[in-house]
């Protein structure tokens, strides 16, 4: 049986800040060797007209849906099957079933190999669910599925879900609880790495002070440079981002998401505290750290100042990359339950809607319309982008100067410039023409 695996792009140009998919390896290497295996990732390249599989599995992102869905309808046949997983599987299985003859609940490792047993058999279930059982441990990652470099960065996880609960983030509808690799495991992993320069995807690599030293001081003498993403409870702490920086870190990711305290409780950020991220970053940067921080506006206490305010911010404290995003209600989150029984969501489903694009905002906002919400992160994405601000940035923090941080700071302003308005407009998928999909 031939197995193709397909990452999905959101739209139909091809992507240049695509990084690795680690979840291919993975199942790759829980996949008997009878099964030949072909993987396609969208965001790179171009797929073919035909594909001629016995199995063809997309894996989900809400962003992604309305894109695998289209494909399912190209590919399917009477021969093949279709199977989705991922985030958008879990909340929304019952919708994909209507695309795709199963879908996975979950994590794909502990169910994989039932499903392929039950498609030799002829006998596949509609939904497999996960546990959240099964040890990271034994996972492994076969790294031969992929044909391209991904810039030479390695992307590997220390960790499933998160320990905080914000309202807007999706990551606790799909883990319940935290699991963790040992140290000693992800050593083992690091000394396999050919890559250089490591990603740690984790959602917050910090879990807690103890287990965190354990992992950097094991991990120092492998000589890498990585980056990560943490929780603010972490960047307060300079024991901590000393040992990181002694283990090889050269930026972290920190999810800042607002300056307005009423939103951070709005948001039950519980971690962060506006009133020192000031100090948080001067911190950071004692260190020699760059930062990537993302912003979330457009919350319930937010007013038209939020984008000059958040802006001035990020450029005031030389942030190397940000993100600034309008608040997205995403299915199974607390601020999509609370935009549908406010009936403020300006699409049923806005990741189906052909009148959705990137950028635009999918809820009423309450001190301002929805479009002064997508205007106004498109205004200071594109500032903060600007040739002018990057260089301002560059030269007024010297530790983007340090040889590894000049690269990095370089080539993300860089990449980043090219992607705003290159994404920002564009239909998620392609055309979809579905009735249920129109705005409320």
């Amino acid at each position: 049986m031939k197995i193709t695996f397909i990452r999905l792009n959101m739209f139909e140009h091809i992507s240049s800040d695509a990084m690795k998919p680690l979840l291919f390896g993975i199942i790759k290497s829980l996949t008997p060797e009878k099964y030949e295996i072909e993987f396609i990732d969208e965001r790179v390249e171009k797929l073919p007209e035909k594909i001629d599989s016995d199995i063809i599995a997309f894996s989900v992102e809400t962003y992604t849906a309305k894109r695998a869905y289209i494909l399912s309808r190209k590919y399917k046949t009477e021969n093949n099957i279709i199977v989705m997983g991922g985030f958008h599987a879990s909340v929304m299985s019952d919708e994909m079933l209507e695309y795709a003859d199963s879908v996975i609940i979950g994590d794909a490792e502990d169910t994989w190999e039932r499903f392929l047993s039950d498609c030799e058999n002829g006998n596949i279930c509609k939904k497999y669910i996960s546990d959240e059982n099964t040890p990271l441990e034994i996972l492994d990652d076969d790294p031969t599925v992929y044909r391209h470099s991904y810039y030479g960065i390695g992307v590997y996880q220390i960790s499933r879900g998160c320990k905080f609960n914000c309202d807007f983030c999706s990551i606790k509808t799909m883990y319940k609880c935290v699991r963790r690799k040992s140290a000693d495991m992800i050593v083992h992993e690091l000394k396999k790495a050919k890559e250089k320069i490591i990603f740690f995807v984790d959602d917050n690599l910090f879990y807690d002070k103890a287990s965190a030293i354990e992992l950097f001081r094991k991990i120092s003498p492998l000589k890498k440079k990585w980056a990560c993403q943490i929780s603010m409870d972490a960047a307060r702490d300079d024991e901590i981002l000393s040992e990181m920086k002694k283990a090889g870190c050269f930026l972290v990711l920190m999810g800042f998401e607002s300056l307005n305290p009423e939103s951070l409780n709005e948001m039950h950020k519980s971690a962060n505290s506006a009133t020192d991220y000031d100090e948080v970053i001067k911190r950071i940067y004692r260190h020699k750290l760059l930062i990537y921080g993302t912003f979330v506006l457009g919350c319930d206490n937010d007013r038209q100042d939020v984008f000059r305010r958040t802006f001035e911010f990020a450029v005031k404290n030389k942030i190397a990359v940000t993100n600034f995003n309008p608040l997205i209600p995403m299915p199974g989150t607390a601020v999509y339950k609370k935009m549908e029984q406010d009936k403020r969501l300006i699409y049923k489903k806005w990741w189906l809607s052909d009148d959705y694009r990137y950028g635009e905002t999918a809820f009423v906002p309450k001190h301002m319309t929805a479009n002064q919400l997508r205007d106004g992160c498109l205004k200071i994405r594109t500032d903060f982008y600007s040739v002018g601000c990057i260089l301002k940035r560059l030269f007024s923090n010297p530790i983007n100067f340090l040889p590894l941080n000049f690269f990095v700071f370089v080539l993300a302003n860089i990449i980043s410039h090219k992607e705003i308005l290159k994404k920002q407009g564009q239909l998620l998928g392609g055309k979809f023409n579905e009735t249920d999909t129109d705005k409320t």
